[in-house]
């Protein structure tokens, strides 16, 4: 049982730091891609690389600080 609840937390730190991620990353490429102007269809390239580079990101990082907390019993 302990296995399965650590594999589970571990799994939802990596899908809630994805969505977060996710929803930053597209917010935050949407203000530089009109910041910097980024001309006509490389706009939506822009923000899905910004949006997917965020949310791997922070889900790996939330993912891995559920791992860590994992093996700690209090």
């Amino acid at each position: 049982m302990g296995r399965d609840s650590c594999v589970a937390r571990v799994t939802a730190g990596v899908a809630v730091g994805g969505a977060v991620g996710g929803a930053v990353g597209a917010v935050y490429g949407t203000y530089e891609a009109v910041r910097f102007k980024v001309p006509g269809l490389l706009k939506i390239r822009y923000i899905g690389q910004t949006t997917l580079g965020s949310a791997a990101i922070f889900g790996l990082f939330l993912g891995a600080g559920s791992l860590i907390h994992c093996g700690k019993s209090y």
